[in-house]
């Protein structure tokens, strides 16, 4: 590895690393729908982790693709901002709908006392929720879980890299394949290993957190985390 090739290598892991955390819809998506599907960490990790590949082989394929047919730089670059305004909507519209149906959700947990008269006049109260045992049929909660980790899937397939487009240019230009694999690979293993690392320990800090008070509006609050995610992407280029 040369000099220049091994300075690429290491801006495009650098950039890897600081890109992640710079943009909180790398890592909030993931925490917020942990808290609220009480996924294991295991499974969290593993979702990050599917969707962190998918985040960075998207923008692998349109660079690939753009550097195969000779395209500009600056073409592959507005191809990446379309890109990216419709995955922030996508996840700004996921979002949103997340919150309604958490909303719905908590409005149906509700505490509430049912009062029964006995045929001797005495009368009694329960207090209870429309949950677990109470549960009506027609929610259907399973189909959601499995719906939620594709959804963040095909979002983050969307969701651009912004900056390895540019960072890929030159190897391609100097020809060198093995340099536009390593930089590829650095940039990947970077912003991935950024990825994982905030979610477990995020996913730590909120275990130290009184959540039970929380839990009827896990499902809500996750929805508003990710709503605010798309925003911020789409008004504060986040």
């Amino acid at each position: 590895m040369t000099i220049d090739l091994g300075l690429l290598v290491l801006t495009a892991a650098s950039i890897g690393v600081v890109h992640t955390l710079l943009g909180p819809d790398h890592y909030v998506p993931f925490v917020a729908m942990s808290a609220a599907r009480r996924w294991t960490t295991s499974r969290t990790l593993w979702i990050t982790s599917l969707c962190g590949v998918g985040h960075v082989l998207g923008s692998v394929a349109i660079g690939a693709i753009g550097i195969g047919i000779g395209v500009s730089l600056h073409r592959l670059e507005w191809l990446e901002g379309v890109r990216g305004d419709a995955a922030a909507w996508l996840l700004t519209g996921f979002g949103l709908a997340y919150l309604a149906w958490g909303l719905r959700h908590a409005w149906r947990a509700r505490p509430h006392v049912h009062e029964h008269v006995h045929a001797d006049g005495t009368h009694h109260g329960h207090r209870h929720t429309h949950q677990g045992g109470h549960l009506h049929p027609h929610v259907d909660e399973s189909r959601a879980r499995s719906i939620t980790p594709w959804a963040l899937f095909v979002i983050f397939v969307l969701g651009p890299c912004e900056p390895l487009i540019p960072v890929l240019m030159y190897p391609a230009s100097q020809h060198s394949v093995w340099g536009t694999v390593a930089v590829v690979l650095a940039f990947g293993a970077a912003t991935i290993a950024t990825m994982l690392s905030v979610v477990w320990l995020a996913l730590r800090g909120i275990e130290r957190l009184p959540m039970d008070a929380m839990q009827r509006y896990s499902h809500a609050l996750a929805g508003g985390a990710l709503s605010l995610c798309g925003l911020g992407i789409v008004f504060l280029g986040l």
